[in-house]
Protein backbone atom coordinates (compact mmCIF):
# COMPACT_ATOMS: atom_id res chain seq x y z
CA UNK A 1 0.00 0.00 0.00
CA UNK A 2 2.83 2.41 0.84
CA UNK A 3 4.10 2.58 -2.74
CA UNK A 4 0.60 3.29 -4.02
CA UNK A 5 0.18 6.13 -1.53
CA UNK A 6 3.29 7.86 -2.88
CA UNK A 7 1.21 9.12 -5.82
CA UNK A 8 -0.45 11.65 -3.52
CA UNK A 9 2.81 13.45 -2.83
CA UNK A 10 4.65 14.78 0.21
CA UNK A 11 2.06 17.36 1.32
CA UNK A 12 -0.76 14.80 1.50
CA UNK A 13 1.39 12.17 3.20
CA UNK A 14 3.19 14.27 5.81
CA UNK A 15 1.10 17.47 6.21
CA UNK A 16 4.02 19.90 6.73
CA UNK A 17 1.68 22.76 7.67
CA UNK A 18 0.06 20.69 10.41
CA UNK A 19 3.51 19.62 11.62
CA UNK A 20 4.44 23.31 11.91
CA UNK A 21 1.28 23.91 13.96
CA UNK A 22 2.15 21.04 16.34
CA UNK A 23 5.73 22.27 16.73
CA UNK A 24 4.42 25.76 17.58
CA UNK A 25 2.21 24.22 20.29
CA UNK A 26 5.25 22.39 21.69
CA UNK A 27 7.30 25.61 21.69
CA UNK A 28 4.52 27.58 23.40
CA UNK A 29 4.22 24.89 26.09
CA UNK A 30 7.97 25.00 26.68
CA UNK A 31 8.05 28.80 26.93
CA UNK A 32 4.86 29.30 28.97
CA UNK A 33 5.63 26.54 31.48
CA UNK A 34 9.38 27.17 31.50
CA UNK A 35 11.41 30.36 31.23
CA UNK A 36 8.42 32.71 30.87
CA UNK A 37 6.01 31.04 33.31
CA UNK A 38 6.25 33.88 35.86
CA UNK A 39 4.94 36.34 33.26
CA UNK A 40 1.80 34.18 33.00
CA UNK A 41 1.36 33.84 36.75
CA UNK A 42 2.92 30.40 36.88
CA UNK A 43 4.72 28.94 39.85
CA UNK A 44 6.33 25.53 39.50
CA UNK A 45 7.59 24.07 36.27
CA UNK A 46 5.78 20.94 35.06
CA UNK A 47 7.22 17.68 36.34
CA UNK A 48 9.13 15.36 34.07
CA UNK A 49 6.06 13.10 33.88
CA UNK A 50 3.83 16.02 32.88
CA UNK A 51 6.22 16.99 30.12
CA UNK A 52 6.34 13.41 28.86
CA UNK A 53 2.53 13.31 28.79
CA UNK A 54 2.16 16.60 26.93
CA UNK A 55 4.85 16.03 24.32
CA UNK A 56 3.67 12.43 23.82
CA UNK A 57 0.17 13.80 23.27
CA UNK A 58 1.45 16.19 20.61
CA UNK A 59 3.39 13.38 18.94
CA UNK A 60 0.24 11.24 18.80
CA UNK A 61 -1.70 14.24 17.49
CA UNK A 62 0.69 14.59 14.56
CA UNK A 63 0.77 10.84 13.92
CA UNK A 64 -3.02 10.53 13.62
CA UNK A 65 -3.86 13.92 12.08
CA UNK A 66 -0.76 14.80 10.10
CA UNK A 67 1.24 11.69 9.18
CA UNK A 68 0.11 9.16 6.51
CA UNK A 69 -2.56 7.68 8.80
CA UNK A 70 -4.63 10.83 8.18
CA UNK A 71 -4.56 10.15 4.44
CA UNK A 72 -5.32 6.47 5.08
CA UNK A 73 -8.31 7.47 7.24
CA UNK A 74 -9.97 8.81 4.07
CA UNK A 75 -9.24 5.56 2.23
CA UNK A 76 -10.15 2.87 4.76
CA UNK A 77 -12.50 2.85 7.74
CA UNK A 78 -9.94 0.77 9.64
CA UNK A 79 -7.43 3.63 9.57
CA UNK A 80 -10.22 6.08 10.43
CA UNK A 81 -11.12 4.09 13.56
CA UNK A 82 -7.48 3.89 14.67
CA UNK A 83 -7.33 7.65 14.23
CA UNK A 84 -10.55 8.22 16.18
CA UNK A 85 -9.54 5.91 19.04
CA UNK A 86 -6.26 7.74 19.61
CA UNK A 87 -7.60 11.23 18.89
CA UNK A 88 -10.63 11.06 21.17
CA UNK A 89 -9.55 8.59 23.85
CA UNK A 90 -5.78 8.75 24.35
CA UNK A 91 -4.78 12.25 23.21
CA UNK A 92 -7.10 14.18 25.61
CA UNK A 93 -5.91 12.16 28.60
CA UNK A 94 -2.26 12.95 27.90
CA UNK A 95 -2.91 16.65 27.41
CA UNK A 96 -5.01 16.93 30.58
CA UNK A 97 -2.27 15.24 32.60
CA UNK A 98 0.50 17.20 30.88
CA UNK A 99 -0.77 20.74 31.49
CA UNK A 100 0.09 22.12 34.96
CA UNK A 101 -2.76 22.89 37.36
CA UNK A 102 -2.03 26.65 37.37
CA UNK A 103 -2.73 26.83 33.61
CA UNK A 104 -5.93 24.81 33.95
CA UNK A 105 -7.08 27.12 36.73
CA UNK A 106 -6.61 30.19 34.53
CA UNK A 107 -8.61 28.55 31.71
CA UNK A 108 -11.33 26.86 33.74
CA UNK A 109 -11.90 29.69 36.24
CA UNK A 110 -12.34 32.37 33.58
CA UNK A 111 -15.64 34.23 34.27
CA UNK A 112 -17.59 32.88 31.29
CA UNK A 113 -15.94 29.48 31.13
CA UNK A 114 -16.30 28.32 34.75
CA UNK A 115 -20.12 27.93 34.95
CA UNK A 116 -20.16 26.14 31.59
CA UNK A 117 -17.39 23.73 32.60
CA UNK A 118 -19.00 23.07 35.99
CA UNK A 119 -22.24 22.14 34.26
CA UNK A 120 -20.76 20.04 31.46
CA UNK A 121 -18.37 18.11 33.73
CA UNK A 122 -21.16 16.77 35.92
CA UNK A 123 -20.68 13.00 35.42
CA UNK A 124 -24.07 12.21 33.86
CA UNK A 125 -23.91 15.18 31.51
CA UNK A 126 -20.32 14.58 30.42
CA UNK A 127 -20.96 10.88 29.80
CA UNK A 128 -24.05 11.53 27.71
CA UNK A 129 -22.51 14.47 25.86
CA UNK A 130 -19.44 12.63 24.59
CA UNK A 131 -21.05 9.28 23.85
CA UNK A 132 -24.10 10.83 22.17
CA UNK A 133 -21.93 12.98 19.92
CA UNK A 134 -19.64 10.04 19.14
CA UNK A 135 -22.59 7.79 18.28
CA UNK A 136 -24.35 10.45 16.20
CA UNK A 137 -21.13 11.05 14.28
CA UNK A 138 -21.11 7.43 13.13
CA UNK A 139 -24.68 7.51 11.82
CA UNK A 140 -24.05 7.11 8.06
CA UNK A 141 -25.79 10.35 7.00
CA UNK A 142 -23.90 12.40 9.60
CA UNK A 143 -20.60 10.67 8.88
CA UNK A 144 -20.87 11.26 5.14
CA UNK A 145 -21.85 14.88 5.70
CA UNK A 146 -18.78 15.41 7.88
CA UNK A 147 -16.64 14.17 4.99
CA UNK A 148 -18.34 16.43 2.45
CA UNK A 149 -16.40 19.62 3.13
CA UNK A 150 -13.46 20.95 5.09
CA UNK A 151 -15.71 23.13 7.26
CA UNK A 152 -18.01 20.22 8.15
CA UNK A 153 -15.08 17.89 8.81
CA UNK A 154 -13.16 20.35 10.98
CA UNK A 155 -16.25 21.46 12.92
CA UNK A 156 -17.41 17.96 13.83
CA UNK A 157 -13.87 16.91 14.73
CA UNK A 158 -13.35 19.88 17.08
CA UNK A 159 -16.79 19.56 18.72
CA UNK A 160 -16.27 15.87 19.53
CA UNK A 161 -12.70 16.57 20.71
CA UNK A 162 -13.98 19.21 23.16
CA UNK A 163 -16.53 16.67 24.43
CA UNK A 164 -13.68 14.15 24.81
CA UNK A 165 -11.75 16.58 27.03
CA UNK A 166 -14.90 17.22 29.05
CA UNK A 167 -15.64 13.52 29.59
CA UNK A 168 -12.15 12.86 30.98
CA UNK A 169 -11.84 16.01 33.09
CA UNK A 170 -13.84 14.65 36.09
CA UNK A 171 -11.51 11.63 36.22
CA UNK A 172 -8.14 13.23 35.54
CA UNK A 173 -8.58 16.86 36.59
CA UNK A 174 -5.64 18.38 38.50
CA UNK A 175 -8.08 20.86 40.08
CA UNK A 176 -9.57 19.67 43.38
CA UNK A 177 -12.91 21.36 42.75
CA UNK A 178 -13.48 19.14 39.73
CA UNK A 179 -11.89 16.00 41.18
CA UNK A 180 -14.82 15.11 43.43
CA UNK A 181 -15.57 11.48 42.56
CA UNK A 182 -14.34 8.68 44.81
CA UNK A 183 -12.20 5.93 43.22
CA UNK A 184 -15.23 3.61 43.17
CA UNK A 185 -17.32 6.19 41.34
CA UNK A 186 -14.48 6.86 38.89
CA UNK A 187 -14.27 3.16 38.06
CA UNK A 188 -18.04 3.05 37.58
CA UNK A 189 -17.80 6.15 35.40
CA UNK A 190 -15.22 4.50 33.15
CA UNK A 191 -17.28 1.30 32.90
CA UNK A 192 -20.35 3.36 31.97
CA UNK A 193 -18.28 5.06 29.28
CA UNK A 194 -17.32 1.65 27.92
CA UNK A 195 -20.95 0.53 27.78
CA UNK A 196 -22.24 3.73 26.17
CA UNK A 197 -19.69 3.69 23.37
CA UNK A 198 -20.50 0.06 22.48
CA UNK A 199 -23.64 0.67 20.31
CA UNK A 200 -21.68 2.77 17.81
CA UNK A 201 -19.03 0.04 17.49
CA UNK A 202 -21.67 -2.70 17.27
CA UNK A 203 -23.53 -0.84 14.52
CA UNK A 204 -20.37 -0.84 12.43
CA UNK A 205 -19.23 -4.38 13.24
CA UNK A 206 -22.54 -6.18 12.72
CA UNK A 207 -24.02 -4.21 9.82
CA UNK A 208 -24.86 -6.50 6.88
CA UNK A 209 -23.95 -3.93 4.23
CA UNK A 210 -21.44 -1.08 3.76
CA UNK A 211 -22.69 1.90 5.74
CA UNK A 212 -20.65 4.88 4.58
CA UNK A 213 -20.78 6.38 1.11
CA UNK A 214 -17.43 8.04 1.80
CA UNK A 215 -15.81 4.60 1.42
CA UNK A 216 -18.02 3.17 -1.32
CA UNK A 217 -19.33 5.75 -3.77
CA UNK A 218 -16.81 7.27 -6.13
CA UNK A 219 -18.05 10.85 -5.83
CA UNK A 220 -18.34 10.80 -2.04
CA UNK A 221 -14.99 9.04 -1.70
CA UNK A 222 -13.21 11.57 -3.90
CA UNK A 223 -14.82 14.40 -1.94
CA UNK A 224 -13.54 12.88 1.32
CA UNK A 225 -10.09 12.36 -0.18
CA UNK A 226 -9.93 16.03 -1.19
CA UNK A 227 -9.95 16.96 2.51
CA UNK A 228 -6.29 15.99 2.82
CA UNK A 229 -5.03 15.76 -0.79
CA UNK A 230 -4.37 19.07 -2.60
CA UNK A 231 -6.79 19.70 -5.47
CA UNK A 232 -4.03 20.11 -8.06
CA UNK A 233 -2.70 16.64 -7.14
CA UNK A 234 -6.12 14.98 -7.57
CA UNK A 235 -6.68 16.71 -10.88
CA UNK A 236 -3.22 15.83 -12.13
CA UNK A 237 -3.64 12.04 -12.31
CA UNK A 238 -3.51 10.64 -15.84
CA UNK A 239 -6.14 8.03 -15.00
CA UNK A 240 -9.08 8.53 -12.59
CA UNK A 241 -9.10 7.03 -9.11
CA UNK A 242 -11.85 4.43 -8.87
CA UNK A 243 -12.08 3.89 -5.12
CA UNK A 244 -10.43 2.61 -1.93
CA UNK A 245 -9.95 -0.84 -3.46
CA UNK A 246 -7.04 0.62 -5.42
CA UNK A 247 -5.06 0.90 -2.17
CA UNK A 248 -6.19 -2.02 0.00
CA UNK A 249 -6.84 -5.73 -0.43
CA UNK A 250 -9.66 -5.63 2.13
CA UNK A 251 -13.22 -5.64 0.85
CA UNK A 252 -15.42 -2.76 1.93
CA UNK A 253 -17.31 -5.01 4.36
CA UNK A 254 -14.17 -6.52 5.89
CA UNK A 255 -12.65 -3.08 6.24
CA UNK A 256 -15.79 -1.84 7.99
CA UNK A 257 -15.91 -4.77 10.40
CA UNK A 258 -12.20 -4.55 11.19
CA UNK A 259 -12.53 -0.83 11.84
CA UNK A 260 -15.33 -1.37 14.35
CA UNK A 261 -13.39 -4.14 16.10
CA UNK A 262 -10.22 -2.04 16.35
CA UNK A 263 -12.16 0.88 17.79
CA UNK A 264 -13.66 -1.34 20.49
CA UNK A 265 -10.37 -3.11 21.28
CA UNK A 266 -8.38 0.14 21.59
CA UNK A 267 -11.15 1.59 23.74
CA UNK A 268 -11.15 -1.44 26.06
CA UNK A 269 -7.35 -1.37 26.40
CA UNK A 270 -7.33 2.37 27.14
CA UNK A 271 -10.15 2.14 29.67
CA UNK A 272 -8.58 -0.98 31.21
CA UNK A 273 -5.27 0.80 31.80
CA UNK A 274 -7.07 3.77 33.35
CA UNK A 275 -9.18 1.48 35.54
CA UNK A 276 -6.09 -0.38 36.75
CA UNK A 277 -4.31 2.89 37.50
CA UNK A 278 -7.22 4.20 39.60
CA UNK A 279 -7.71 0.86 41.36
CA UNK A 280 -4.08 0.37 42.40
CA UNK A 281 -3.73 4.00 43.45
CA UNK A 282 -6.83 3.59 45.59
CA UNK A 283 -5.61 0.33 47.16
CA UNK A 284 -2.23 1.88 47.90
CA UNK A 285 -3.89 4.86 49.57
CA UNK A 286 -6.16 2.60 51.65
CA UNK A 287 -3.22 0.47 52.77
CA UNK A 288 -1.46 3.55 54.12
CA UNK A 289 -4.48 4.25 56.34
CA UNK A 290 -4.24 0.88 58.04
CA UNK A 291 -2.48 1.11 61.36
CA UNK A 292 0.63 -1.05 61.55
CA UNK A 293 0.57 -4.03 63.89
CA UNK A 294 1.91 -3.20 67.33
CA UNK A 295 5.43 -4.29 67.98
CA UNK A 296 5.71 -7.65 69.72
CA UNK A 297 5.98 -7.24 73.48
CA UNK A 298 8.86 -9.22 74.99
Amino acid sequence: MWLELQIFGFRALWSPYFLTYVLILALLYFLITGPYRHKFGGTEKPSGWQQICFYSGLLLLYIVKGAPIDLLSHITLTAHMIQMAIYYLVFPMLIIKGIPAWIWSKVVYAPVVKPVIKLLTKPIISLLLFNTLFSLYHIPAVFDFSKSSLIAHTSTSIIILIAAFIVWFPVLSPLKEFDTMSPILKMGYILANSVLITPACALIIFADHPLFAAYTQDGAWMQALSLCVPGDVLQGFSSPLTGPEMFTSLSTMNDQQLGGIIMKVVQEITYGILLARIFFKWVSKENKKIDPLPAEIH
